[in-house]
């Protein structure tokens, strides 16, 4: 390159500030373990039904976001469950905080963990074992997400959140080609590279004290599968234990865009091996801490020091974090497949004597109730601005093509992207698998395309916040 076309060359910022949010934010947390003999069958190929132990408990994490106290809140509510089979189950938990505070809906998002050890929270299961007490554990928490939320906005306080990635190599490919059969199965691939993006956003007051911690990480809680029978949240909890013990401040963990994102040792009935996840992925989570710069702190080129080799050294200076806080919900219009009506699927389910088969179809019939009978359906997306941050919020069951997207088309954002937010399903996978033989293929509802028409949406409603 010559002289003139090394100076004629874009010129890249000298200066880095990461993206933060400064405002009024409050967090607190509630236990929402559930009763044991919960109906817990959460598996076709499960033995049993009934959780008949803990592992460790569930919890409800909310986060409130202000610009100002007179303004109205976002709610972020963290909850360690599964995934909504009934649409009316999951209305009726999210309109009851609507209600209460007197917001839109697109200022509320309720994210599960998707925990696959966790309880039933489908009142359609009352007539199963241990289904009679799901009903009262659906008001159990209702009850503690209101007075969670009313803790987190009566404590809130002016704070930052500031945001850094890291990886983390939890979370592998699971879309695993059969070598006996024209088929992909539901296991490790060794071959495929899985999205090992995390991002940890950290949340300190007007003294740089920690007082929460934000883990956005794309990799399914499928650690404890049908060997297990103790309720659990996964790698989850213990990833939050191990930040929490070095940090002394509540972990908020986000589950992301994780449709073929897996541990590579999965489907057990040890409890040890789901907290040796959650040991990684906490340690992956501290070290990003370590590395972050303290809060409302720039890091900009200064001068050359001329030694064995011309020296740029960068230096720290003041960083104002932005106050924007905007929320907005789009319905994205998604072609459905030519599947059979609610109706025939019911008579189908009534002739069924496999379980495992049975199990496929009242799952099939559910997602099929939650669509509607349509050739199409409107699915929310809800979309923050949060400072220099976005978040991504949608109901189904994307795979990782959303967040890393959105993230490359945005790379000076933090972006938080995540499943089974408000609503479930089912999967969103990328249109080029429709061609094979696919679990996410054959469980979605959507046609070939929808993950596209979802990135593209997003992308325009980011654009506009930008």
């Amino acid at each position: 390159m010559t002289e003139a076309q090394f100076q004629s060359q874009p010129s890249t910022p000298l200066t880095y500030s990461p993206p933060a949010f400064a405002g009024i934010i409050g967090l607190a947390r509630a236990d929402i373990t559930p009763p044991l003999g919960i109906y817990a069958r959460n598996w076709g190929a499960a033995r049993h039904d009934a959780a008949e132990g803990i592992h460790r408990p569930l919890t409800a994490t909310v986060l409130t976001l202000q610009s100002n106290p007179d303004e109205l809140p976002l709610i972020l509510a963290a909850l360690d469950l599964g995934w909504w089979r009934g649409r009316e189950d999951e209305w009726i938990l999210r309109s009851a905080v609507i209600r209460e505070f007197r917001l839109d809906t697109a200022r509320v998002m309720i994210c599960l963990s998707h925990t696959h050890a966790g309880p039933s929270i489908c009142r359609a299961d009352s007539d199963k074992p241990g289904g009679e007490l799901v009903p009262g554990y659906l008001q159990q928490v209702q009850d503690a997400l209101l007075r969670t939320t009313h803790q987190a906005l009566q404590s809130s306080q002016a704070a930052t959140i500031t945001w850094h990635y890291g990886k983390s190599t939890l979370a592998t490919n699971r879309d695993l080609h059969d070598p006996h059969a024209n088929r992909v199965l539901c296991g490790w691939n060794r071959s495929e590279q899985a999205d090992d993006t995390l991002l940890v956003g950290r949340v300190t007051d007007d003294d740089n004290q920690v007082l929460a911690t934000l883990v956005n990480y794309a990799c399914h809680p499928t650690t404890l599968a049908w060997d297990n029978s103790l309720i659990s949240p996964d790698y989850i909890g213990t990833m939050r234990e191990t930040v929490e013990t070095q940090t002394n401040a509540p972990c908020l963990f986000l589950q992301g865009a994780s449709g073929e994102l897996a541990p590579r040792e999965q489907y057990v009935g040890d409890v040890e091996i789901a907290d040796a996840h959650g040991q990684q992925l906490g340690f992956a989570v501290l070290g990003v801490l370590a590395g972050m710069l303290p809060p409302q702190t720039a890091f900009e080129y200064s001068h050359v020091v001329e030694s064995g080799a011309p020296l740029a050294v960068w230096q720290r200076g003041a960083a104002q974090p932005n106050r924007t806080l905007l929320a907005q919900c789009i319905d994205v219009q998604l072609p459905l497949k030519d599947w059979p009506t609610a109706g025939e699927i019911e008579a189908e389910l009534r002739t069924m004597s496999d379980r495992a088969l049975a199990e496929r179809l009242r799952r099939k019939l559910l997602v099929r109730r939650a669509v509607g009978d349509g050739t199409s359906a409107a699915i929310p997306a809800y979309i923050w601005r949060v400072g220099g941050a976005f978040f991504v919020g949608h109901p189904n069951e994307a795979y990782s093509l959303l967040q890393t997207e959105l993230r490359r088309a945005f790379p000076e954002r933090a972006v938080a992207v995540m499943n089974v937010v408000n609503g479930w399903s089912g999967y969103l996978p990328p249109q080029e698998l429709y061609d094979e033989d696919l679990y996410a293929v054959w469980q979605t509802p959507f046609e070939r395309g929808s993950l596209e028409h979802l990135i593209e949406s997003c992308h325009r409603v980011l654009e506009n916040m930008a």
